[in-house]
């Protein structure tokens, strides 16, 4: 289908022939509680013929969100745990987090910022990123500065351009990334003044969001390519997501495509455990399998990371599966066939 501005109620989306309007009651329920948007370019992607469509899985609200479980939190990594100062969270010593907005352009169903973003949260006053950057000039083991929230994307060029500048003149701050699901979700806001504000005389990186191949449409791969061909590296991040991408066909597929894409995948998530998202979540076991079957016979650069973020703002940990016994003396080949090793110490 086709939309031609974002859909933000389920009555829109009712409208639009995304759900049935026997889902009303419930959806409202579930949007009063989490923000719902749906750009024009992922609407195009929905499939409404088809029930189990992993692209409405993450887009599209479903009544299962309101189904809270013991150990979901509205914080899942921790961030407050971390937070110094309004915007900042600084977990590992040489990187901070700067939350600059808490707004995207699209709100998907699995966020572990869903309590904290959506329409009307705004972002960081004047003030507070003043202090905020007063927080990494005075921190000098900060070498690298993250701009998340929200979706930094979502801002003017002029005020991402301000922010870059600024980091940019700390002297210690070598490295600034950006996350994001632009490209995929408003690919035509990805303009040549959108590129120019976020380059710099630091290194740059864009880590582009995908969860699904038929997220890289022609439109966002140009978009991609944009940033790429101005000299910004792209990385990208994933989340495992059950009936969205856990099988090794679909996995594999997405990175594939970011690779042609001449992007790298950096990470695969293991979904958090925020409030209301089981019925998204895989077990770990099976994460595990899906890069055990992607190992050998996926290029080597479509490998990514499989990573934990640990609750309670312990930080991330790499959970991928193990080929080595404990006592190194016998490794499993990509086909599982064990072999001896004689080159322990």
């Amino acid at each position: 289908m086709t939309a031609s501005r974002t859909l933000r109620t389920p009555s829109e989306l009712a409208d639009a022939q995304l759900i049935k309007r026997d889902r009303l009651a419930g959806l409202e329920q579930v949007a009063a509680r989490y923000a719902v948007a749906i750009t024009p370019a992922l609407a195009e992607l929905l499939d409404t013929s088809n029930p189990h469509d992993p692209m409405a899985r993450q887009f599209v609200p479903n009544e299962q969100e309101l189904e809270l479980h013991p150990d979901e939190s509205p914080d899942p990594i921790g961030d407050d745990a971390h937070s110094p100062i309004e915007g900042v969270v600084h977990r590992y010593p040489d990187r901070v987090l700067l939350k600059i907005v808490n707004a995207c352009a699209v709100y998907c169903r699995f966020c572990f910022r869903r309590e904290m973003v959506g329409p009307g949260r705004g972002g960081l006053s004047c003030a507070e990123l003043a202090a905020a950057l007063d927080y990494i000039r005075a921190t000098p083991q900060i070498w690298e500065v993250i701009l998340t929230g929200g979706d930094p994307l979502v801002l003017s060029p002029r005020r991402l351009k301000e922010v870059i500048t600024r980091l940019a003149e700390i002297d210690h701050v070598k490295v600034i990334r950006v996350h994001t699901r632009v490209p995929v979700a408003v690919p035509e806001r990805v303009t040549a003044a959108l590129v120019q504000a976020l380059r710099s005389a630091k290194a740059s990186f864009v880590v582009l969001h995908a969860n699904h191949p038929r997220e890289l449409t022609k439109q966002a791969r140009a978009a991609c390519a944009r940033f790429i061909d101005a000299g910004i590296p792209m990385l990208s991040q994933s989340v495992l997501l059950r009936g969205v991408n856990d099988d090794v066909e679909t996995l594999g597929a997405l990175m594939r495509a970011l690779v042609e894409c001449r992007i790298k995948p950096y990470y695969l998530h293991h979904a958090d455990l925020a409030p209301g998202t089981a019925h998204l979540r895989t077990t770990i076991a099976e994460g595990q399998a899906l890069l055990r079957a992607l190992h050998g016979r996926t290029s080597g650069l479509c490998q990514p990371a499989y990573m934990l973020d640990i609750p309670g703002g312990y930080g991330k940990s790499p959970i991928g599966p193990n080929y080595l016994s404990a006592d190194g003396s016998m490794v499993e080949d990509f086909n599982g066939r064990r072999h001896a090793y004689r080159g322990v110490a």
